[in-house]
């Protein structure tokens, strides 16, 4: 035993950890060495190609301000349009709107236990790798998955919502 194993969890990472042993999830989160704000960064400190991690995007849809997750791999940019034609019009959600609707800031926002549940779309692209590696409620824990639990754990669709060729984020929050 190094100590390490006393140190408390930051409480989105508690409240991720949670969220995944409920709704039986066989890998709880991982604290990173360092930050893990960004895809790339994430990507770095795991190892692993960029397009691996499950970054977490929200949107404010306008119509009743609702906050809407778009969970898509690390490598492709969030197709606003097409994200619009599954939940109506959406905007731009700036830092406090992300931490009061998920509970999380950004950088560490993670697909489950949400403050309030947000309306949810899994990018389908992720389908193309075993394992991908998603934030865990702070911007140095992560937890790995299949993407088709991310299905699972937030019984969201599968859908195409990113640009054809364009890599790169696109709206507020981050893996």
């Amino acid at each position: 035993m190094c100590g390490s194993e006393l140190t408390a969890l930051p409480d989105g990472v508690q409240r991720v950890a949670a969220a995944l042993q409920e709704k039986g999830h066989p890998h709880g989160p991982r604290m990173l060495d360092n930050s893990a704000r960004t895809a790339q960064e994430a990507a770095d400190a795991l190892g692993i190609a960029v397009g691996q991690i499950a970054k977490s995007i929200i949107f404010r849809r306008k119509s009743d301000d609702a906050a809407v997750l778009v969970v898509t791999s690390g490598d492709r940019r969030v197709d606003e349009k097409k994200v619009e034609a599954h939940v109506g019009k959406v905007g731009r959600a700036d830092a406090d709107f992300v931490k009061s609707r998920t509970g999380f800031s950004i950088g560490g926002v993670s697909p489950v236990a949400h403050a309030t549940p947000p309306v949810t779309l899994i990018d389908q692209d992720l389908l193309r790798f075993d394992v991908v590696w998603a934030a865990a409620g702070h911007p140095n824990g992560v937890f790995p998955l299949h993407p088709s639990d991310l299905q699972r754990l937030t019984g969201a669709p599968v859908v195409d919502v990113v640009q054809a060729s364009a890599p790169q984020a696109s709206g507020a929050g981050a893996a």
